[in-house]
């Protein structure tokens, strides 16, 4: 009946016309809303990003939830974190948004949500069950239409804002729907903004819409530096995942935008827990530590960490591809757009440029992430063996996903990705020869143990 490769670790995601259809979509809809509904839930939000194939999919999905007894409200195009929303101004049982985020065009899929938590791991394949053993609920559900839930957004979040003074900033929405909220709330602000690629579009026509990939951010970069510009801010296709690009063209890491967020937090807030990930810098976590607060190291994935930070009541947490989460002043999800916002407002209250904010840090040489191909039955099993070798050695590792070894001048990370067939290595040191001694070490083991 359904594909059960598209039931991934964090969301269910396929190509259309492949993995995805209408059927498909029906029934997910009608064994997510079976699953809510013996939750004890009744109600809930769904919106959609700007794919060409999310309206219909969209419908059909509203359909599977109405005939199990859900009501629905349809909020329409929306950005991600818009939907977020909605769960939480409309108070819903739980949230869904179809959109294959960053993907490629030819892609869709669907985020889940019971009240404001993301639906994952093993509660998405026992939504694949609920339809491979035909269990469903019935009921007769209703369908309202909300479209006052973007100006409702948009009013929240600049009310929470304050400018000390005027920032001129470029925003490349990536022709994803970010660009229906973030310039507009940027100018009544009082920010100076331009414009790249805000008007959504599902073909993406100019660049992939993900802004932590250098090469898909070449037009933002120029701007900039061509440009009086402060900094460029970037979106991914549905505006939970940020990307800055600093005065002088240079991009930061997804840990640097946490990093510079997470100083201005500590200064007010002394003491607290700071979830990061485990591609983080080293930097990064003595940071933390430096300005007062306690790092956490943790789990990669959106809705891994978010489910820490809930159940930790923490403040404050992210990761290395640019999901972070704010429930300082805000509400806790995963929200570009706000912290685009977040990040102007701490330009604001300093004349020094952003390729300054770090400027006193120690000098690291890394890598990107590196993926090795491998299968989705081996990759676990294949990263086990490289870290229990490393441990039976002596060496400094922390197995809380996968294995990152620390060393005294450096660190190394090899992890099974949840998403796709691959291993997903990052390294980390204080000189470049030392780096390369750290990634021969570990990719040589990993080519050993295959």
């Amino acid at each position: 009946m359904v594909n059960p490769e598209i039931f991934r670790q964090y969301d269910i995601r396929g190509v259309v016309d492949k993995d995805l259809s209408n059927e498909t979509l029906y029934l997910i809809g009608k064994s997510y809303g079976t699953y809510l509904r013996r939750l004890g839930g009744k109600t809930v939000a769904i919106g959609g990003d700007a794919r060409l194939s999310t309206p219909v999919y969209k419908d059909n999905f509203i359909k599977g939830m109405r005939e199990v007894g859900i009501d629905v409200t349809d909020i329409g195009l929306c950005a991600t974190p818009v939907l977020y929303y909605s769960i939480w101004k409309l108070k819903t049982d739980g949230g869904v948004v179809i959109t294959a985020s960053h993907n490629p065009s030819d892609y869709n899929g669907i985020k889940l949500n019971h009240c404001l938590q993301s639906v994952y791991g093993e509660q998405i394949q026992e939504i694949l069950k609920l339809i491979q053993n035909e269990d469903f609920e019935s009921g007769e559900g209703s369908l309202t239409l909300n479209r006052e839930m973007d100006e409702s957004y948009k009013d929240y979040i600049v009310a929470g804002i304050k400018l000390d003074r005027k920032v001129k900033v470029i925003v490349d929405g990536g022709n994803g729907t970010g660009g229906l909220y973030l310039p507009e709330i940027l100018r009544r602000l009082g920010c100076e903004v331009k414009e790249l690629y805000c008007d959504p579009d599902g073909t993406f026509p100019n660049h992939h819409p993900d802004p932590t990939i250098e090469k898909y951010m070449t037009v933002l970069i120029d701007e900039v530096k061509n440009s009086d510009a402060e900094a460029g801010l970037g979106l991914d296709g549905d505006a939970d995942r940020i990307g800055v690009i600093d005065e002088n063209g240079k991009m930061l890491f997804g840990d640097q935008i946490l990093n510079i967020i997470v100083r201005d937090f500590l200064k007010k807030n002394p003491g607290e827990k700071i979830i990061g990930d485990v591609k983080c810098s080293k930097n990064f976590f003595d940071d933390i530590k430096k300005y007062g607060g306690i790092p956490i190291m943790y789990k990669t994935g959106h809705a891994n960490i978010k489910s820490k930070m809930h159940a930790d009541g923490l403040k404050v947490s992210g990761e290395m591809s640019g999901h972070i989460f704010l429930k300082d002043r805000y509400l806790g999800f995963d929200d570009a757009i706000y912290v685009c916002c977040r990040f102007v407002e701490i330009m604001s209250k300093t004349d020094m440029p952003v390729s300054q904010f770090l400027a006193d840090q120690p000098k690291m040489y890394n890598t990107p992430e590196i993926h090795i191909p491998s299968t989705d039955d081996g990759k676990f099993d294949h990263v086990a063996r490289v870290r229990d070798s490393f441990i039976k050695e002596g060496y400094d590792v922390n197995d809380i996903d996968g294995m990152r070894i620390t060393f005294k001048d450096g660190w190394g990370l090899c992890r099974a990705s949840n998403t796709t067939p691959v291993l997903v290595l990052r390294f980390e040191a204080e000189t470049e020869e030392r780096l390369h001694e750290i990634q021969k070490l570990i990719e040589d083991r990993i080519e050993k143990l295959k």
